[in-house]
């Protein structure tokens, strides 16, 4: 039970900083790390959000190279 919700939460983590990952490469805009005064704890964000950066990587990766995506031309 307790393992159950502790996998829930680093999934949730996971997808959370998937989607700023997103966010970064279609905006341009991210989390200003270096508002965080403890070096300690901007090391753990910066790994944090480095961690959605690769998730967000081999999705893209998978979805360029699949059949069932393909990409739109915007007018």
């Amino acid at each position: 039970m307790v393992l159950g919700r502790l996998v829930h939460y680093a999934a949730d983590a996971v997808l959370i900083s998937t989607l700023l990952a997103g966010v970064k490469r279609s905006s341009g805009f991210s989390p200003d790390t270096l508002l965080i005064s403890d070096a300690t704890t901007r090391s753990i964000v910066d790994k944090y959000l480095a961690v959605g950066d690769t998730i967000f990587d081999m999705v893209q990766a998978t979805a360029v190279n699949s059949a069932y995506w393909k990409r739109e031309v915007r007018r």
